[in-house]
């Protein structure tokens, strides 16, 4: 705050003028604090303990009173304290004035105002219709009532005058840390087990500016990828090159690949065959080491990996920045998982017998990871079978293979042998079924669309031996329902995010939102007046808001959908304009929202910035429930309402994998969201959830009859309370 004084102190004397400054203290802390944990910062922008926003106060008072010819201070506070402290610093000056909320705090100024009456209180009232009003006065009610208000802790009869009204400064110097010991820091929230994942905080100029630095020089200018075979693969030369292109800019090109044909495919199951039965003995130690040391080389080397992001996923900044702290927390959270659930098992039983329960690999695993998330969800399967003992090989999706091979490479480097993960770019004719139909493979991962599933799905029913697992994550028909009772700002927000963030090409996006009618005139004129705002650009800019699709088939895919729209009478209700510069040469799809009647209209997921809104009547819930089930999908769903009891009417009746309340319905936190849908949006389970690994794994039982060596000496030695 104090650097915020001077920059207004410059500027006020740059023009001339004096400017009016509002201190206040402690709003929406708890919400910083929530938000920087979620995004992974490395500290707050927020004190932990009031005590130092109170010390802090203090200080920039002082900045505030000594710059008395550039601003003028209005200070907004109820605690007695700090009163007193600003009186003490302005000591015969009137160029100043207290602030106080109505209904709060009036007793301390009338007493302040009667021994003082030639000083100003400013009494401030927050006015508008009662659902705008009734957040605020809850949250001031709440902030007003904590434990550490001094609105609160005056009106305890059990607490001293002196501590009420203690010397901030004296109690912060007599601290052995400036941290609360109940809030950890960001990294730190989930325990001692594992870290969560480093973020950057935008909002802070030095990071941005180091990231944006970061990023100038790990830009690679061009690379040339190979498919990473074990055993010097002998074939390389013969391979057909592939050229990689921004879909930002389809002008530029980032590099090439070379796609794997038969033999290359042959070549590789081979060595995966071989090498398994030595990666499967390694131990469950090495295997995590090696995950967590991998995590801790992608936050080392996390710039090269953001503006590959950036580059070939058209992906903005924050999720570039996202997409890899995604990727380091399925490491660490598969290797924490491996140690805590892959262990052998005793389960009770009769006297007399041991029952033994343990988890062994299944062999080769065929991963298949989609462009849309390149290296976290790629980073998830990879992790997830290797940690288990499997050998993997990985198939890429073709748009997105450099992001891929530098993380295999990353791997590799670590000391991962070659043969344990092996990398297929290439068609997928090639690199897919005749993969999945080979003799060696033991299950199938896959993230990718409903139809691709069902396709491999009767690969592996065709393929002689045993039946495969095909673990498959495949998109869906995500809707959310917004009540009379929400909040539309909130809204409109998580609107935004789920609908557009990432161009609308994730599988968790919102698709279709029903707004009850009585809000839905108001909300849709807040939602595109929002959406007038997003800019449509080139990713690599930080003001990009929507980057592009990510080639040119996804883009006729939803001009396909626009003229399906138009031709069975859906109202499109605003659309995004987009005149950048840059946008002719890529693949750009301006974002937009639909009005239609009813949800039968959409036949199949529509994968890019499209929302669809539906308008339905406070009675027919139920209705729009079971349009929602009737769909077949189920992967996310949100629901916006204040009042608990219908939330969790409809939570339990909705068949969704992932149902969030009052938020966005995009980005599932590893270990804590773990994300997977049911019916046409996948097999389960869920990834980045406790039941994962196991599913990669055999199940085996041993059971031994220990009496068969002459008796069973721990029933024949029990002790007897009684006797002993």
């Amino acid at each position: 705050a104090i650097a915020v004084i001077y920059y207004l102190q410059q500027l006020a004397q740059q023009h001339n003028s004096k400017i009016l400054v509002r201190l206040v203290k402690g709003a929406y802390w708890d919400a910083e604090i929530k938000n920087s944990q979620v995004m992974g910062f490395s500290d707050y922008p927020v004190f932990t303990r009031k005590f130092n926003t109170d010390v802090s106060y203090i200080a920039c008072v002082n900045k505030i009173a000594a710059a008395n010819t550039s601003l003028y201070g209005q200070f907004a506070t109820h605690n007695a304290h700090t009163v007193a402290a600003i009186l003490e610093i302005y000591t015969g000056r009137r160029d100043f004035e207290f602030q106080c909320l109505h209904g709060m705090g009036r007793s301390l100024y009338d007493t302040t105002l009667q021994r003082n009456p030639e000083l100003s209180c400013r009494i401030y009232a927050p006015v508008g219709s009662y659902e705008n009003l009734l957040p605020y006065l809850v949250r001031r009610l709440l902030e007003n009532g904590a434990n550490s208000s001094f609105v609160n802790r005056i009106i305890d009869k059990n607490i001293a005058i002196s501590n009420i009204v203690a010397d901030p400064i004296t109690i912060a110097a007599a601290c052995k840390t400036s941290y609360h010991p109940n809030i950890p820091l960001p990294t730190d929230i989930l325990g001692k087990i594992r870290k969560s994942s480093r973020g950057i905080d935008f909002s802070n100029p030095n990071e941005l500016v180091r990231l944006a630095k970061d990023l100038d020089q790990a830009y690679p200018e061009s690379i040339t990828v190979y498919p990473l075979i074990a055993n010097e693969f002998q074939g390389l030369a013969q391979l057909a090159r592939v050229t990689v292109r921004n879909p930002s800019d389809r002008n530029e090109i980032l590099g090439y690949y070379y796609e794997v044909d038969q033999s290359a495919v042959g070549w590789a199951l081979q060595q995966a065959q071989e090498y398994y039965g030595l990666w499967s003995a390694s131990s469950i130690a090495s295997r995590t080491e090696l995950l967590e040391n991998a995590a801790n080389e992608l936050e080392r080397q996390a710039a090269l990996f953001i503006v590959l992001a950036i580059k070939e996923a058209g992906k903005s900044w924050q999720d570039a920045v996202d997409e890899v702290r995604e990727a380091v927390d399925f490491l660490r959270y598969y290797a924490e998982q491996a140690k805590l659930t892959l262990q052998e098992v005793v389960l009770p039983g009769p006297t007399g017998e041991l029952n033994k329960l343990s988890y062994h690999p299944r062999g080769v695993i065929f991963c298949i990871s989609p462009w849309n998330f390149p290296l976290a969800i790629f980073a998830g399967q990879i992790a997830a079978a290797l940690v288990t003992g499997n050998v993997v090989i990985a198939k890429p999706a073709a748009q997105t293979v450099l992001i891929a091979t530098k993380f295999v490479e990353l791997l590799w480097q670590l000391g991962l042998p070659a043969a344990a993960l092996q990398l297929l770019p290439g068609a997928s004719d090639i690199a897919g079924s005749d993969i999945v139909r080979h003799s060696s493979i033991a299950a199938v991962m896959l993230t990718g669309s409903n139809a691709t599933a069902k396709a491999i799905a009767v690969d592996i029913a065709n393929r002689p031996g045993a039946i495969l697992p095909l673990i498959a994550e495949t998109g869906g028909m995500n809707a959310m329902i917004v009540d009379s009772t929400a909040q539309t700002e909130q809204v409109v927000q998580d609107v935004i995010n789920s609908a557009f963030r990432s161009a609308g090409q994730r599988c968790s996006a919102l698709r279709v939102l029903f707004l009850q009618e009585d809000i839905a005139d108001r909300t849709i004129s807040m939602l595109t007046g929002a959406m007038a705002e997003l800019i449509v650009a080139d990713s690599y800019y930080f003001s990009s808001d929507v980057g592009p699709v990510i080639d040119a088939k996804a883009l006729n895919s939803l001009h396909s959908h626009v003229e399906y729209l138009d031709s069975h009478n859906a109202k499109l209700l605003y659309q995004v304009s987009v005149n950048h510069k840059d946008v002719e040469s890529g693949c750009y799809f301006a974002p937009r929202v639909y009005e239609i009647a009813q949800l039968s209209l959409l036949q199949q997921e529509v994968f890019g910035p499209i929302l669809h809104i539906i308008r339905y009547k406070n009675t027919d819930v139920d209705n729009v429930i079971s349009q929602i089930n009737a769909t077949g999908f189920g992967l996310t769903f949100g629901v916006h309402s204040r009042v608990a009891s219908l939330s969790d009417y409809i939570t339990s009746k909705i068949k969704v994998g992932n149902i969030y309340v009052n938020r966005n319905i995009i980005g599932a936190m590893v270990g804590v969201q773990p994300f997977g849908g049911e019916g046409c949006s996948g097999t389960g389970p869920k990834a980045g959830g406790p039941n994962y690994l196991k599913r990669l794994c055999h199940e085996r039982m041993v059971t031994i009859n220990t009496t068969a060596m002459g008796g069973n000496a721990s029933l024949m030695s029990l002790s007897d309370p009684l006797i002993d």
